[in-house]
């Protein structure tokens, strides 16, 4: 039992400590409430009056008074340690709940929520919380995929991996891409601006005031892109992109070009084309697989930072606004890297496949 006489010992750095402590906006409640405790227990003032004074109990401020003599600052500025829950759940219903989760679904929805699992199975929803942090599991989330059915899946990984690894020497790496459809889209009412406190505003609904089609090549080396928007995507348009590509790259290089196997691509006015124009060389990802084409990188980051929240009047506006981020981009280009070697990729892929026929 502390005396009322009987000042709690502080040096003066601990003094200018807990007042610093005070005074701070952004100090826990909780530690000023600590602080303010042991700076009037310090003052000679008894624990009821200092518990009278900051409306709190006496038992709290001899708790605080014990934990700074013991730990000094450091100690009121962490919570009390409280210990192991005498109520620990049984490793036979954590069991339970995570088999559940893993095998099971409500009947009522296509996964559990926390709120869901913990009525089923009679716990609280923080109890589900943990269970499933601590092993891993994210029900309300799920990833796409597509394994490719390429009969010669390996035979072009391993090409277009292997130039991105090993670029020819004396050539230029281009990825090469469209994409299709992007959508001209007005809001039906004005947004309001971001301010303090609020985020910006846009409708849900929207005005289509047209497509178009984007041609784009990455220089793999630099980062560069030469793009170009069409109305439409046939193979006069991919003719006419070829044509700009070899009058913009460098005279004398080979031009490597990664691309998908859409149709326009082995069009025979194409094959055509490129037979007269021998310096480029073309290496067709497999199918089902954009991820391997890195241009696709360039689109996503193009729709995050400039389509999807634009609003464009006219197909005009859209296709000034892709130029522009193409030109800003090319100021400052960025190259995206590749590293996963064709072996690493072949591994995982057959893991893929082994998990999805074990499953079906």
């Amino acid at each position: 039992m502390w005396e009322k006489s009987e000042a709690l010992r502080m040096t003066e750095e601990q003094r200018r400590t807990l007042e610093a402590w005070t005074r701070a906006r952004t100090t826990p409640q909780r530690t000023v409430l600590r602080a303010r405790i042991c700076l009037r227990a310090a003052e000679g003032k008894s624990n009821n009056a200092i518990a009278k004074e900051l409306r709190t109990s006496r038992p709290t401020v001899i708790q605080w008074r014990r934990r700074f003599e013991a730990q000094g600052p450091r100690g009121i500025a962490e919570d009390a340690p409280h210990g192991r829950s005498k109520k620990a759940l049984p490793a036979k219903k954590v069991k339970a709940i995570v088999e559940a989760t893993l095998h099971t679904t409500p009947a009522d929805a296509t996964h559990w929520s926390t709120r869901t699992m913990a009525k089923a199975q009679g716990v609280s929803n923080a109890t589900v919380s943990r269970i499933w942090d601590a092993h891993g599991l994210q029900p309300h989330r799920v990833k796409r995929f597509k394994l490719s059915k390429d009969r010669r899946f390996v035979e072009k990984l391993t090409d277009v991996v292997g130039v991105y690894l090993n670029p020819p020497d004396k050539a230029v790496v281009l990825c090469v891409d469209e994409k299709t459809q992007i959508q001209a889209l007005d809001r039906t009412q004005p947004g309001l601006p971001m301010k303090k406190g609020r985020c910006g505003t846009m409708t849900h609904d929207y005005k289509r005031n047209g497509t178009t089609c984007l041609f784009a090549a990455l220089n793999v080396l630099e980062g560069k892109v030469i793009g170009s928007c069409y109305p439409r995507h046939r193979n006069l348009e991919v003719l006419k992109f070829l044509r700009r590509i070899d009058r913009e790259a460098p005279a004398g290089l080979a031009i490597h070009l990664i691309l998908d196997n859409y149709g326009t691509h082995d069009h025979p006015d194409v094959k055509k084309w490129l037979a007269k124009h021998l310096r480029f060389h073309l290496h067709f990802t497999p199918t089902s697989s954009s991820w391997l084409n890195l241009v696709e990188r360039f689109f996503g980051e193009l729709t995050r930072k400039r389509i999807r929240r634009g609003v464009f009047k006219s197909v005009p506006d859209l296709i000034a606004a892709i130029e522009e981020y193409i030109r800003v981009n090319n100021e400052n280009p960025k190259p995206f890297v590749w590293t996963k070697k064709a072996e690493e990729i072949l591994e995982k892929v057959s893991y893929c496949k082994a998990v999805v026929e074990t499953l079906h």
